[in-house]
Parts: structure tokens; C-alpha cells; sequence
């Protein structure tokens, strides 16, 4: 069966990841994302490093699902396909640095204008407003600003460090995500579009404020300085491997003496209460250490579980793809790209159950934007070297051609059907895109 947000179109002005993560969220339940690129290389990711056939990891795992079409918006004809894209849409996405999608023409006004009731997205690294405004972003910036470095590192006296993944990035575009279907319930609802603004570092400090801003939360009586309850994480190494447990609760507590057996350990006065077991946390979680490098991880893992002691063991990102738990829930999905060859990903986080379970929509962008699937009306895939002649109102998706594609853009790529506007009383979206020609990336 279609995803929830089959029948929804957006048009995906978005590079990097933080937009393109959002839309692919959005594709992966159902809606059709159209993702507009420059013809100078379109988005940057195409051109990271990890490659295979031209393709790069970072963007076949950001824009699956999706459909890319090449448009100049510095040229006229350009901005006019991006209207008509615009005037059958019901969701436009941007994160552009603030000022720059008004210069474009494209700001709220000018495409609410077109669209009055379309879902307008506005993500930016540091907000619309303010000194960093203008800044340019990447993730260890808005990392430092938000104080997630200074949380990373464990103390505010400490070395601040860095999240060694992109979290504000990844994190802003699951906020974004369910801000859309939010906005999209609401003009159900209420027949009106709105403007959804968020910034990465909007993100990060509502993240965080829930389990690491205890100390600023009390007005008036904050806390000078954030000071480590301990600097020991809790990852104990065996006498194989490493191994995570972790304890809060008094029966927790008195499982884990049972399973490292450590009956002692009760009777210890620092460890009575939760609260003491938290002032005393370095000493409890060195005793614990010391006991667990004498066996072996999975005789560790088997005793903590048998009196039911939370834990798991640490995992490479190799051994993770092969564990028991993950491929018992099908957590990670392989598929065939028609040039990357067989992918291996995540599947879509959410999934929804209508008498049957829906299957994991698991094609990635092709070459020309379109989804790798059955051929329909809308979702379409030749990729051959020779275009068939268009039909009229047609557009033509195009590819931004990878440095080992022997065929150029200007004759390559699919002629799909006309997109017909979702939302009574617009009139019907028949494009046609300018034939554009894009550089090797």
C-alpha cells in the first residue's frame, strides 16, 4: 500500500544534510520529493568521497526516493520551470543562508503567491535572526555554540569535544520532518499553509535541554559551573572485547552484585540510595570494571542478563549490520541501485500498519532524480543514452553526470509524465523543464 504521505508533493531546494535527510523522511512515507539541483554539480555531497559508479554514499544515503531535476535559476527560464514546479506543490524546502532564497526570488511571499496554501520551510544553521545570521554553517560550529561540545566533554573546566557524528545536522532533519507532517495536518484542518522555520542550533539546544540543562533551568538559582558527576563512560572492557551495562534503580542495583558477585557491595554505605550511588558514581563504576576484566564478554553479557541487568555488547559498525537483534528486525535493507550496484542502508525509521505491512520503499535516486522502481505515470526510470521524444507538457528530469558517464546530460536522463496539480483550484502544473546541460562533478 502507498505510504501515509502518498499523494503529497515537495519540491526540495535543500543540499548537504540537514534538508535532504528531512525531504528523504518525507519520501521514504510516501510523498513525491523533487529535488532541484544547480547545473554546476548540483548538491555538494554528490562530489564526497566513497564512491562507486559516480555516486557517492553520503548523497544515494540522503536523497533516496527522491526525483532531481537540474534547473539555472540564474536564468529566467529556470525561475519559470521552479514556478510551475512551485504552483503543484504543496511543500517548499530551503536552507539557504538567511537573505539569499529572497535575492532568488523565491522567499515566502513570492512563492505563496503562486501557491497561497503551501507548506513553506525555512532551515537555517543559526536562525533568521542575529549577529551569525548570515554565518556560514557546518555541524562542529553549531556543535560549539549550542554547548554541546562543552556537554561532549564532560565539564565546562574540560577540553570540549566534539559528537563524533554529524548530530545537529542529522537531528535537524527529523525535527524538520515532523514539523512538515505537522504543518500538513494543520492546512487540513484549517485550509492554511504555514511558514516552518527551525535552525540547527534551534534543534540542538531543545535536544539537549532535556537531560543537560538541569543546572540553567531554575531561574535565579543556576548553576555557575557544570561540574562531571564522573568522566568514566559506561563501557567496561572484558577480557575479550567491551561490553555496556548500566544500573539506576535499587533492584538493578542488587541484580548487578548477584550477577558480578558482589554481595558486599550492599552493604556499602555509599551505595544505599540512588543518590549516593550517584555521588559515589567513580568509585562504584572503577569496582565494577575491576570485576568484569576477569571474564569474558559473553559470559559477562549472559550472567547481567540472566538477573536482569541492562546491557549490550559494543559493536563495530561491521558487527553491527550482522547482529542477531538488527537482522532479526530487518533494521538494515539491501536494494539494487541500476549504476551504484547493491546498496546496503537503514530502513525508514517509522513504519505504519494497514491490515498489512508496507514494504520498505528501498530505491535509491538514480542518475536522473528518478526513483529506481516500477514505471507508473509519475515515477518513471529509463536512464537510456537516447531520450524518447517528449510528450507534451512533460518534463525532463536530468542527471548531473558522474565523471565515468560517457553520455552528457543533454542526452541522457527520462521524459516523465506531466504532474498534474494535487490541491483543487490550481491549475494543472503541466511542465515542461529547459533542456540545461551540467558539468562532469
Amino acid at each position: 500500500m502507498p505510504g501515509p504521505l502518498h499523494g503529497y508533493r515537495v519540491v526540495d531546494l535543500t543540499s548537504m544534510v540537514s534538508g535532504p535527510s528531512a525531504t528523504m523522511l518525507l519520501a521514504d512515507q510516501g510523498a513525491d520529493v523533487i529535488k532541484v539541483e544547480n547545473p554546476q554539480g548540483g548538491d555538494h555531497t554528490r562530489a564526497a568521497a566513497n564512491r562507486r559508479s559516480g555516486f557517492s554514499a553520503s548523497f544515494l544515503n540522503n536523497n533516496r526516493n527522491k526525483r532531481s531535476i537540474v534547473l539555472d535559476l540564474k536564468a529566467p527560464s529556470g525561475v519559470a520551470v521552479l514556478k510551475r514546479l512551485v504552483a503543484g506543490a504543496d511543500v517548499f524546502v530551503q536552507n539557504f543562508r538567511s537573505g539569499v532564497i529572497d535575492r532568488m526570488g523565491f522567499g515566502e511571499a513570492a512563492v505563496r503567491a503562486i501557491a497561497p496554501d503551501i507548506i513553506y520551510v525555512s532551515i537555517s544553521g543559526f536562525g533568521d535572526q542575529g549577529p551569525f545570521a548570515a554565518k556560514p554553517v557546518y555541524d562542529p560550529l553549531v556543535q560549539s555554540l549550542s554547548g554541546l561540545a562543552t556537554v561532549q566533554a564532560g565539564s565546562d573546566q574540560e577540553r570540549p569535544r566534539l559528537v563524533r557524528t554529524i548530530l545537529p545536522d542529522k537531528l535537524t532533519g527529523i525535527v524538520a520532518a515532523q514539523a512538515i507532517t505537522a504543518a500538513l495536518l494543520a492546512r487540513e484542518r484549517t485550509g492554511q499553509g504555514q511558514h516552518v522555520r527551525l535552525s540547527m542550533l534551534d534543534a540542538v539546544v531543545a535536544f539537549l535541554w532535556g537531560s543537560d540543562m538541569g543546572s540553567q533551568t531554575f531561574v535565579g538559582d543556576e548553576l555557575p559551573q557544570q561540574e562531571a558527576a564522573s568522566f568514566i563512560d559506561l563501557i567496561y572492557q572484558t577480557a575479550d572485547g567491551y561490553i555496556s551495562a548500566a544500573v539506576q534503580t535499587d533492584r538493578e542495583w542488587t541484580a548487578l552484585t548477584r550477577a558480578l558477585d558482589r554481595p558486599e557491595w550492599l552493604d556499602d554505605p555509599r551505595f544505599r540510595t540512588p543518590a549516593l550511588r550517584q555521588k559515589h558514581i567513580n568509585e562504584r563504576l572503577a569496582m565494577t570494571q575491576e570485576v568484569l576484566l576477569t571474564r569474558p564478554a559473553a559470559e559477562w553479557l549472559e550472567r547481567l542478563t540472566a538477573e536482569g541487568v541492562p546491557c549490550a555488547p559494543v559493536l563495530t559498525r561491521s558487527r553491527m549490520i550482522e547482529h542477531p537483534q538488527v537482522v532479526a528486525n530487518g533494521i538494515v535493507v539491501e536494494s539494487e541501485h541500476h549504476r551504484a550496484g547493491r546498496l546496503r542502508q537503514a530502513r525508514r525509521r517509522a513504519r505504519a500498519r494497514h491490515k498489512r505491512p508496507a514494504p520498505m520503499p528501498s530505491f535509491p535516486a538514480c542518475s536522473c532524480g528518478s526513483p529506481t522502481r516500477a514505471a507508473t505515470a509519475r515515477r518513471s526510470c529509463s536512464c537510456t543514452p537516447t531520450p524518447a521524444p517528449a510528450p507534451p507538457g512533460s518534463i525532463r528530469w536530468m542527471p548531473l553526470r558522474a565523471p565515468d558517464t560517457a553520455s552528457s546530460p543533454s542526452t541522457a536522463g527520462a521524459w516523465v509524465g506531466a504532474l498534474p496539480s494535487r490541491t483543487p483550484g490550481r491549475s494543472p502544473a503541466r511542465l515542461r523543464a529547459i533542456l540545461m546541460r551540467s558539468r562532469a562533478i
